[in-house]
């Protein structure tokens, strides 16, 4: 079965999270990546064994899964001859992804110029920190970009510490952000013949993920950048609670039907039913007290019992889950976004995240986990860029290539 993006070819020049992530959503659908990387150590996401000092298992997952589908070539780009090799593979691609410092591209002759000079047909993308007009030196990370856009400062309740979304959410979702991009350029491509350099930030990105909360503030709501308590939300209906079991997010407007729908959920308590909470405008007035009455009432419930009961009454909710509980759902599975890959590391099959989108006819698929460094060096040389045995020995004595 042929794939979205077959015949596509990417030169990844990426380290940790966003780059390599963005050339992954490519590669599962098809493109040939090749994962440029230095020869003494690579990305440093290889050395990854542990977040935050925990272990996080006895394969390097932090690299295997983000590098996952590609092949890798191991070249000094400090070297002329280095450079070289890779203007080479300029010629023969159609996509050059790096979310390393312009400054540093610039210094091993690798700006948009240079490269679209070699091939105008190139798709150079970018991944920056805080757009490519910023003047921001500082290294960005996922968590203080997030301070920075007012997502921190949104979330968790008023007097308390602004909580970190985690998880490393805004390299993922910036990692989309750069595939969409380097896609879009490539249709734009195909129908004009001309290549043009992108840029996706880890700031332009989580400024996305902001809304719809960051548009309402625009728009004139101030509020909506504020930290909200969940004891005082001006529609109890959609609200988070509490039970004896895990905690329940139940969704649905302040309207008469579903609250009387709620009501029968809890087993129509005579605490709900009374005149403060007849009208939505009551309730809305009445917000503290009504929460304060639904609280008590789901709290004498296990989660399991009270979703239920909440089901039975046509009532929107959703326990809120660990990881634990979601890696054993069944849907999820079905879906392909959780899958299984031989891992050579540890030589087992590994569970891993699989594949936010599903096409009926080009499916993407886990071909293979991260390469080993530089495993594809000479063949690549070889077979795609038409070098000889003898030429490749010289590189190796001048240290371009290991």
């Amino acid at each position: 079965m042929s794939k979205a993006l077959e015949g596509v070819r990417v030169i990844d020049l990426t380290v940790w999270f966003q780059g390599p992530v963005s050339a992954q959503y490519l590669a599962d659908f098809g493109a040939d990546v090749i994962k440029v990387e230095r020869p003494q150590g690579g990305d440093q996401g290889r050395g990854v064994r542990s977040i935050k000092s925990l272990e996080v298992g006895d394969w390097n997952q932090y690299f295997l899964v983000i590098n996952r589908n590609k092949k890798s070539m191991a070249i000094d780009l400090k070297k002329p001859e280095g450079q070289e090799i890779l203007y080479r593979l300029v010629e023969k691609s159609d996509v050059f992804l790096s979310n390393l410092a312009p400054e540093m591209l610039a210094g091993w002759n690798l700006t948009y110029e240079k490269l679209s000079a070699i091939n105008p047909k190139l798709v150079y993308a970018t991944n920056t920190g805080y757009g490519k007009f910023s003047k921001v030196t500082k290294p960005s990370f996922d968590m203080t970009v997030q301070a920075l856009t007012g997502v921190m400062a949104r979330l968790g309740e008023p007097g308390q510490p602004p909580i970190y979304l985690g998880m490393g959410s805004g390299d993922a979702y910036g990692g989309i952000m750069s595939a969409l991009g380097i896609v879009l350029a490539l249709y734009e491509c195909r129908r004009t013949g001309k290549g043009q350099s992108l840029d996706a930030s880890l700031y332009g990105a989580q400024l996305y993920l902001a809304a719809p909360q960051l548009q309402a503030y625009l728009a004139g709501n101030e509020s909506s950048a504020l930290q909200h308590s969940r004891r005082e939300v001006e529609n109890p209906l959609w609200n988070l609670y509490p039970t004896s079991g895990k905690w329940i997010y139940i969704c649905e407007p302040n309207e008469d039907g579903r609250f009387a729908a709620l009501r029968r959920a809890l087993g129509e308590p005579a605490a709900l039913a009374v005149p403060a909470f007849a009208t939505a405008a009551q309730r809305r007035t009445n917000n503290e007290a009504l929460i304060a009455t639904i609280e008590a009432q789901t709290l004498k419930q296990g989660h399991e019992t009270l979703m239920a009961a909440l089901r039975a009454a046509g009532v929107v909710a959703s326990p809120v889950n660990n990881f634990a509980d979601v890696v054993r759902d069944a849907q999820a599975w079905q879906n392909q976004y959780f899958m299984k890959a031989y891992c050579e590391e540890v030589q087992r099959e590994v569970d891993i995240r699989g594949l936010p989108v599903r096409l009926s006819k080009t499916p993407g698929e886990v071909r293979s986990l991260g390469p080993q460094l530089g495993q594809d060096t000479e063949i690549l040389m070889m077979d795609l860029l038409g070098y000889e045995w003898e030429q490749i020995e010289a590189l190796k004595a001048k240290g371009a290539i290991p």
